[in-house]
């Protein structure tokens, strides 16, 4: 099964936002295949390598839906990743807003059946 969904990063510097695309593995939070839009890191430099990198975020859209998230960035390898609670909540807030239901009715849901998995 494929756990890697696309995502879209965006490094924001002081005067600058740096896009690429990536793909997320929602098993592990790591993040490959990061591919720069209009930007060229051969020439540049990484992003985060720059006196004014500020932070990361990422997001992943799915029919005009959008869920944004942190992104943690190894600055001495420029490993993109996801920590393991940010993607829990990930998980739970695109099943909420991609599927249509409410927090509170996950939550509801999980309530009738002892919060245990069927």
């Amino acid at each position: 099964m494929d756990l890697k969904v696309p995502i879209t990063i965006s490094d924001e510097l002081t005067d600058e936002v740096i896009l690429a695309t990536a793909l997320l593995n929602l098993a592990s939070g790591e993040i490959t295949r990061v591919e720069y839009r209009d930007y060229d890191a051969d020439v540049r430099g990484l992003p985060c390598e720059s006196d004014d990198y500020e932070f990361t975020s990422g997001t992943l859209s799915n029919e005009g839906k959008d869920v944004e998230f942190r992104v943690d960035l190894n600055r001495t390898t420029g490993q993109y990743s996801v920590s393991a609670s940010e993607l829990l909540e990930i998980k739970v807030r695109a099943a909420a807003l991609f599927a249509g239901v409410s927090g509170s009715a996950l939550l509801a849901n999980a309530g009738r059946h002892g919060g245990r998995p069927h």
